[in-house]
């Protein structure tokens, strides 16, 4: 599946990855499916920030509420991964849920894009690469 992503939210991702470093950065992804138009950054409050990201609840109910008056959507969400490796974990595997958002990581230079289908025999559980494209 291809998301395209809008001009300069790239650059926005990796610059926010880089100023969190050592510590994972997350936030919110605005748009409409298979488009992610803004972001909206959050504070990481996991207990251990530099192997895990929990958005601030405070702005996850903020920005799911300004969203609905806009017209917007939170279509997802985004966090980096420090080590360098652009792929979701094995945490992040535990910690997800099936609710068609996309995940977007940031790491070593590259953003990418995922997804988690309902579970199916020929993969539960797996998260699916997505294709980002300018647009």
């Amino acid at each position: 599946m291809i998301v395209g992503i809008a001009s300069g939210v790239t650059e926005t991702l990796l610059a926010a990855a880089a100023a969190a470093a050592p510590h994972e950065c997350c936030g919110l992804l605005l748009g409409r499916p298979c488009h992610v138009a803004a972001v909206v950054p959050a504070r990481n409050v996991a207990a251990d920030p530099a192997r895990s990201f929990e958005i601030d609840p405070a702005t996850l109910l903020r920005v799911h509420r300004e969203a609905r008056g806009s017209g917007q959507q939170v279509v997802g969400h985004y966090h980096s991964h420090p080590n360098g490796v652009a792929e979701p974990s094995k945490r992040d595997a535990a910690r997800a849920v099936v609710d068609g958002q996309l995940w977007v990581i940031i790491a070593g230079g590259t953003v990418t894009a995922w997804h988690l289908p309902p579970p199916s025999p020929q993969g539960e559980g797996r998260f699916r690469p997505l294709t980002l494209v300018a647009a």
